[in-house]
């Protein structure tokens, strides 16, 4: 590990730090206390930005954040930034209380008698309890599942995200005193009303974790599926023998593609609308995913899903991508008379998400998108509830998820503290 830590050239204007990272880790700083066989101070200093060392140093698309903005990649490879940071998380973690020293000191300075309430236990979550915990703020996680991590543990697959390090994450983030409610459901067992009689501030990171729909002919049949309930429910049928299609070009589109193929697929095809390199996937998990056996269909759209009760083929058509007037992306364009059809048993949709039907009843403001709408203090129309995540809409990844847990937790501090 010390030789990939040497290859970073400690550049002084830090691109993968200021441009790259979401999180704005100090990168070059964190590495340099590898090269010095310091993994201990590397850990510190990235935790003065993050919490999630091991799950973001393995699961971060870092060639499209980080590494993407290396000044080494340019004439060849980036720094292992990724791989560096799981390490400094990885070489200390097993060693009590790494994470309560960094903030040890200064939390009894600033404790006091503020309580803050953080409904969901994600990255957006567990973050701004952190960070809030870290100010001194006495905060309570309530959680509908008897578990903490969200998406960490039922959005990402073990063979991706190992389970015992989002667990060995979470179990650093509760030393700081936090505690948490479990099997408490939004709208069912607590509501708004009453936890703003008791805490000076609400955080909201429940995420978004509804399929979105295509709103094609043949949707609603039986075999087709929703890619973010498959995840989070584990409530796979049968594939043996099975050929499964799953549309989207996400990391959800690449975690059920993999996952299904695991569970004895006989065929999984991925349908993606536009070209390879413009997936919002990692480059590693779409390698992966073919090197599994997982077969691609690029620029091809469905036009609608065949069958009586049941799903038994589907149309699609082939795209060209198109570059329209003042526009810089392009776009992908129905080619005329290209439709073809072929045999599907199982049809999984992996497009976005969005939230749960009852986010419309909290009483908040939502956006075109429905999600709830915040201002730029991560502040809803409810001047006492923040919230963050996708639930906020924030960019789909756990770095963006995270950041936007840690920024709400400044601004809280800073409106009841």
């Amino acid at each position: 590990m010390e030789e990939k830590a040497n290859y970073c050239l400690t550049c002084k204007v830090k691109p993968c730090s200021v441009k790259g990272c979401p999180l704005g880790n100090n990168i070059p700083q964190f590495i340099e206390q590898i090269k010095q066989n310091n993994p201990k101070e590397a850990y510190r200093i990235l935790a003065q930005t993050t919490v999630l060392q091991g799950v973001c140093g393995r699961i971060c698309p870092h060639k499209k954040q980080c590494q993407g903005s290396c000044i080494r990649g340019i004439k060849g490879e980036p720094v292992s930034i990724g791989e560096l940071e799981a390490f400094a998380f990885d070489s200390v973690i097993e060693e009590q209380n790494s994470l309560l020293e960094c903030y040890e000191t200064e939390m009894k300075e600033k404790k006091n008698n503020k309580k803050v309430a953080v409904i969901g236990g994600g990255p957006a979550g567990l973050t701004a309890s952190a960070f809030l915990a870290k100010s001194g703020v006495q905060v309570t996680i309530y959680e509908k599942y008897d578990y903490l991590g969200g998406l960490l543990v039922h959005g990402i697959p073990d063979f991706r995200l190992p389970k015992e390090i989002v667990q060995k994450t979470i179990d650093k983030i509760l030393a700081l005193g936090i505690k948490v409610e479990y099997k408490k459901q939004l709208g069912k067992d607590i509501f708004l009303e009453d936890l703003e009689q008791h805490y000076d501030a609400i955080f909201l990171g429940i995420g978004a974790n509804t399929s979105s729909k295509m709103g094609v002919e043949g949707e609603d049949l039986e075999g087709v599926y929703g890619g973010n309930e498959l995840l989070e429910y584990n409530l796979h049928p049968d594939y043996s023998e099975k050929i499964v299609a799953v549309i989207g070009g996400g990391n959800v589109a690449m975690d059920c593609a993999r996952t299904i193929k695991r569970l004895g697929a006989k065929e999984v095809k991925v349908i993606y609308r536009r070209a390879r390199e413009q997936m919002p996937a990692e480059d590693k998990e779409v390698e992966e995913a073919i090197n599994e056996g997982i077969e691609f269909l690029f620029q091809n759209n469905i036009v609608k899903i065949i069958g009586k009760e049941k799903v038994e083929e589907v149309e699609l058509i082939k795209t060209k991508l198109v570059q329209k007037e003042n526009d810089t992306r392009l776009v992908p364009v129905n080619i005329e008379n290209s439709n073809y059809t072929i045999k599907v048993d199982n049809i999984v949709m992996a497009l976005g998400a969005r939230p749960e039907d009852y986010v419309q009843k909290l009483g908040l403001t939502l956006n075109k998108w429905g999600n709830i709408q915040i201002d730029e203090n991560y502040q809803t129309s409810n001047p006492k509830i923040w919230a963050g995540g996708d639930l906020a809409g924030v960019k789909g990844t756990v770095a963006y998820a995270a950041y936007s847990g840690r920024e709400a937790a400044k601004k809280i501090i800073e409106s009841i503290c």
